[in-house]
């Protein structure tokens, strides 16, 4: 018998690679932790992933300097187990704890798929509105085996009459390897955190598969960058206790600029990228969406790559970012709202400035301009503010010609930031930083008067700067 465990455990190796040496072999773990997603006043979507090993593999390159800060001399070819940050995923059951003061919610054990990626999703409902929740996530590789637990909270929505404050973060841009903490990742989750945010809205480039380290080439190398960057333990500890609202954009999906005419990216196509996308995200319906935050906030979440037109077609009113369909679900959604604070959370900029050269990918460019033209008005019609992923750097624009407001978080580290001249600071700017960092959102009454305050921070958790804006 114990012969023929040997050989079996042989055989497995040369198949799958080395086993790593310290884990229980019939022990799972929640290295890539969990994300509660798509959070209402009765439901939430829990995501998570079953792995093999309790800690990612160690990060053995150098980096080069900014930006990005790209490994050096990295194999793209050496087995994904082997790479910086590798968590590989492992076969096994799950089941869910929800509990407030007065209920709790078990369900039953579910086993995840290797077709997956070994990851798990599940809409959690029968919720209370504006009530705190402790999470319990329990795994097994089989029946008989020892089970781990990871364990968070979240605070579902209010009631749309409900006026109470609301606080929550927002963030973009964070590749691998501009990591800013060698132990715990990137120092702005654990800043973010200290704030206790209501939720998190994430609004694109959460990795990055056409930088290096790998490449993402193909499949297992685009989910390796998932497993790569989740494993961090800033990302891990953040997530567990903030619910989180998360978008794709073009580095999520493919390559820079990505759209559905795309040529692939080595082996991985567009189609894959979606696949993949809605494999590691907390997100079960369409990629637009708005959710309601209470009597006072209401937020839009766009997509902006699934249904583009081609960048570099001729402008015209044909020509579209979100689409026909995705234009017509926007306008009525936002009209029938009514929210005192309304925010458009965009992948791109819909304001700028943006840099002139070259640039043919959001609204802010020539090459967008009549849907650019039209949204701005229209969204200023609407007495809406923007928050806006995809750029390196902070800034808040107000457009000269419709007086809309745009609020950029800037990118996840210092080192990551580029792309903007300092000392270029254009009448559209009321503040402009080339740095990395993130935005934090309050919405609150003052003598029953609703108060809307935008707070941008630093990587070390010191405000920049901050616009205080009253209905």
């Amino acid at each position: 018998m114990k012969i023929r465990v040997l050989i079996s455990l042989g055989i497995f190796a040369i198949l799958c690679g080395p086993i790593q040496a310290q884990e229980n072999n019939e022990q799972v773990y929640f290295t890539n932790g969990f994300k509660i997603g798509e959070i209402t006043a009765t439901s939430a979507i829990l995501w998570t992933r079953l792995c093999s090993s309790k800690k990612p593999v160690p990060i053995k390159h150098q980096q080069k300097g900014a930006p990005f800060r790209s490994p050096i001399n990295f194999d793209n070819n050496m087995p994904v187990y082997e790479m910086d940050g590798a968590v590989e995923g492992s076969f096994g059951q799950l089941r869910l704890e929800v509990r407030s003061k007065d209920t709790v919610i078990n369900t039953p054990w579910e086993y995840v798929s290797e077709y997956r990626d070994f990851t798990f999703k599940q809409r959690i409902t029968g919720l209370t509105s504006n009530t705190a929740y402790t999470l319990t996530i329990r795994g097994r590789k089989s029946p008989e085996a020892p089970i781990a637990e990871i364990q968070g909270g979240f605070t579902t929505a209010p009631l749309a009459n409900e006026a109470v404050p609301v606080l929550f973060t927002s963030s973009t841009c964070q590749y691998f390897w501009s990591y800013d903490d060698p132990d715990r990742g990137f120092k702005i989750y654990d800043k973010m955190l200290e704030l206790h945010p209501l939720f998190h809205c994430q609004t694109g480039d959460y990795v990055y598969y056409d930088k290096p380290g790998p490449m993402a080439y193909n499949v297992p190398l685009a989910r390796h960058k998932w497993h790569a960057i989740n494993s961090w333990p800033s990302l891990v500890n953040f997530y567990n206790n903030t619910p989180l609202y998360l978008q794709k954009d073009d580095h999520d999906l493919l390559k820079d600029d990505a759209m559905p005419t795309s040529s692939p990216f080595g082996e991985l196509g567009f189609e894959d990228g979606q696949l993949i996308w809605n494999e590691q995200a907390p997100i079960m319906d369409k990629s637009y969406r708005t959710f309601r935050w209470g009597k006072d906030l209401q937020i839009w979440m766009v997509e902006g790559r699934d249904y583009r037109s081609d960048n570099k077609a001729p402008d015209g009113k044909d020509k579209s970012i979100w689409g026909k369909e995705q234009i017509e679900w926007f306008k009525n959604t936002v009209e029938a709202s009514d929210a005192t604070f309304k925010i458009l959370s965009s992948p791109t900029p819909i304001v700028g400035p943006d840099r002139a050269k070259g640039k043919t990918d959001n609204h802010s460019n020539m090459s967008f301009k009549t849907e650019g033209d039209w949204l701005r008005q229209y969204l200023s019609e609407q007495k809406m503010f923007v928050i806006n992923g995809d750029r390196h750097w902070q800034y808040v624009s107000v457009d000269p010609d419709t007086g809309l407001m745009e609020f950029s978080q800037g990118p996840s580290s210092d080192s990551h930031a580029q792309g903007w001249d300092p000392n270029d600071k254009r009448t559209e700017h009321r503040f402009l930083r080339v740095k990395g960092g993130f935005l934090a959102v309050k919405v609150y009454r003052e003598k029953n008067i609703p108060q809307i305050e935008f707070l941008h921070y630093d990587v070390e958790g010191n405000i920049v700067n901050r616009e205080v804006l009253g209905r």
